[in-house]
């Protein structure tokens, strides 16, 4: 459950400070410039869509954890029934 939560905190940091340094271009850029900001628009997505993966995977953890969990003392009773001959 633990590993699930830093997962969790960790996808979410990454995705604000991704967010926050979004390339931003100008008027009046050369072509390579041009391109060069097109493909940092692409890796800040790409990082994105893996921080996302990394939330969404944790968050599995989580709910795995809490139904892998055993309810102590709830369990069911073993009953042996006796063959009528």
């Amino acid at each position: 459950m633990v590993g699930g939560l830093i997962m969790i905190i960790v996808g979410v940091t990454i995705t604000f400070y991704l967010t926050e340094t979004h390339p931003i271009g100008r008027a009046g850029m050369t072509e390579d410039q041009k391109l060069d900001l097109l493909i940092a628009e692409q890796v800040n997505s790409d990082y994105r869509t893996l921080s996302g993966i990394l939330i969404g995977i944790g968050f599995l953890l989580v709910l795995i954890s809490f139904g892998a969990r055993r309810k102590r003392g709830t369990g069911a009773k073993k009953t042996e029934k006796k063959p009528t001959t």
